[in-house]
């Protein structure tokens, strides 16, 4: 193999690891940890710190090389902990920085990674900053943007969590920008003192050991001059702001700053992903090409949002030719320059085997997603859960749920809107993000093993037949299934850096494509469907993993999937 691209050893622990060297995140496979819905160890019901340590040997045996936390900073935990109010603390509700820095040490004692969510196009509005701010003769009023206004809000910016993006401030008498919710002020990134500040923080938390970053909404941080209106949709309260604060003027020039001033001194071994609404192809070439010094790869929502009709909460019925051809359309688009990040689920997504399988064949669609998935070309994520095939909760009414965007939608609906609360509450079930909160489902005891006490959200019921006790000694379960995955990326350079090639795109059932490196080729073939259909490819070769114990000739059954090796004329 190539030495530009890493080998896979054993550190001294006796774990696998991976060998330092240029691009390593290129074979990594990435596993985001939800904390708060991880594992609890002193039975509050949140998860903590203790618990994600107490798993860890768990996660190696999976074979992931990188853990992503989502945040444990101190924070007021209006947005679950994206709303942060000290950077450089650790929410006792998690822990402590002393745990933190012990659970650092023992993921590294075991070859993997471990970075951490970085957000920074907002803060709590109970951080130091903001709370100084406020103050119209403050050094800090201009780390935020506020403005004054006689006639309302000063533009008709909607905020993504509903209602107005602008909340006015009694002390200050004046208005202040949140995109999110009124307790998430964006920070004014025309500051050079702020983003001064963000990089030292960030430059504090290398040094402390952890190995890069997650962005959240990390395309946000620059906004249009003047910060105009927005067009107004039909039935909409409020303008869609994004043409003016995503993607914005300063972008480039702020990651490259961020880049001299964070990254450029460091070694090799540092993974940095942003994620980036609204971003375009074109848009993540320019931020992922490496010879611009900006980020690794960027998170891309468009096949995330294939299945939205006007809204989020518009749910339609997802074609397989548009799913399909949205990823393929990626990898053709980066696959020159730049690098493409490969996820189904995340902390804001609904389960994939819910929203894209079929649970009436849960083992087969499981495997299947994660098959098509992980033999593309990119960085493969795996979100909490997803490697135990774990599906969305029948929440039972709004008082179930705890996720403030959920909880905004459904008053803004109902009491601005006068919908009703049920079609509001059958929309929210398809894709609210609490789907991808609920406990990890650990054992099929008490809490699914997750807490002694009682769970900041219910657990799924089914966790009695899916969880990880269950699956982890079965060769034949979803968690098994992940694990071979896993370890063929690790070691075949074809899945690793062969090109992709997306074959019968119109088909309205199968999945096919090609992964070609030199005279070596990687078939893949998936039925999406619950019936038998004849392949109309020649899929004969050596089987490299499948979902169903033995291929059946040139037919595919129910949600099956087949990988096979054959040579083909290189050049």
């Amino acid at each position: 193999m190539d030495n530009e691209f890493q080998m896979i050893g054993r550190c001294e622990s006796g774990w696998p690891t991976v060998a330092s060297v240029s691009h390593w995140w290129k074979n990594a496979v990435v596993y985001q940890i939800y904390p708060r819905s991880f594992a609890d160890s002193d039975g509050d019901g949140l998860g903590d710190i203790e618990g994600i340590i107490s798993k860890l040997d768990y996660l190696a045996d999976l074979g992931v090389d990188v853990l992503w936390l989502s945040p444990i900073y101190k924070s007021p935990q209006d947005d679950n902990g994206y709303d942060i109010s000290d950077y450089q603390s650790i929410d006792p509700m998690f822990g402590s920085l002393e745990q933190l820095d012990r659970l650092i040490a023992e993921v590294h004692h075991r070859g993997m990674k471990l970075i951490m969510d970085l957000v920074v196009n907002h803060t709590s509005d109970e951080h130091p900053w903001f709370q100084e701010s406020r103050d119209p003769d403050s050094a800090k009023r201009d780390w935020y943007w506020w403005r004054t206004s006689d006639d309302g809000p000063p533009n008709n910016w909607g905020s993504i969590f509903s209602g107005s993006a602008w909340q006015f401030d009694e002390q200050s008498q004046a208005y202040y920008l949140h995109l999110f919710t009124r307790k998430q002020p964006d920070l004014n990134w025309e500051n050079p003192e702020v983003r001064g500040a963000v990089y030292a923080m960030m430059n504090w938390w290398l040094d402390r050991g952890v190995d890069g970053f997650r962005m959240d909404v990390i395309n946000l941080i620059s906004k249009a001059p003047g910060l105009p209106d927005g067009e107004v949709a039909p039935g909409e309260l409020h303008a869609d702001g994004s043409p003016y604060y995503a993607n914005g003027p300063r972008l480039h020039e702020y990651l490259q700053e961020m880049n001299r001033e964070v990254f450029a001194h460091r070694d090799a071994d540092m993974l940095t992903v942003g994620e980036t609404p609204g971003v375009s192809v074109e848009q993540a070439k320019l931020i992922t090409d490496l010879d611009r010094l900006e980020l690794d790869m960027v998170f891309q929502f468009e096949h995330m949002e294939l299945d939205h009709g006007t809204t989020k909460w518009d749910h339609r019925r997802l074609e397989l030719p548009e799913l399909k051809q949205n990823l393929a359309k990626w990898q053709d688009g980066l696959a020159q320059a730049g690098w493409n990040s490969l996820y189904w689920n995340n902390h804001d997504q609904p389960r994939v085997v819910s929203r894209f399988g079929d649970t009436a064949y849960w083992y087969e669609s499981a495997t299947l997603l994660a098959a098509v998935l992980h033999l593309h070309k990119g960085t493969p994520y795996i979100y909490q859960g997803e490697e135990l095939g774990m599906t969305n909760y029948a929440f039972a009414g709004i008082d179930q749920y705890r996720d403030v965007e959920a909880i905004n939608y459904f008053r803004e609906a109902v009491e601005g809107k006068g919908e009703d609360p049920a079609t509001v509450l059958a929309a929210m079930q398809e894709v609210a993000r609490d789907n991808a909160r609920t406990p990890m489902q650990w054992t099929d005891g008490p809490q699914a093993g997750f807490t002694t006490g009682e769970p900041w959200l219910p657990v799924n019921p089914n966790h009695t037949r899916i969880n990880a006790a269950a699956q982890v000694g079965d060769p034949h379960s979803v968690f098994s299934f992940y694990r071979r995955l896993i370890e063929l990326r690790h070691k075949d350079p074809v899945v690793q850096h062969g090109s992709f090639e997306l074959l019968l795109a119109d088909d309205p059932v199968l999945w096919v494509f090609t992964r070609t490196l030199g005279s070596e080729q990687l078939l893949v073939v998936a039925n999406l469907g619950n019936e038998v259909v004849d392949l109309p490819v020649d899929a004969h070769g050596e089987t490299v993993i499948a979902n169903y114990d033995e291929p059946v000739g040139d037919r595919l059954r129910a949600w099956e999937v087949r990988v096979v090796r054959r040579s083909v004329n290189g050049d």
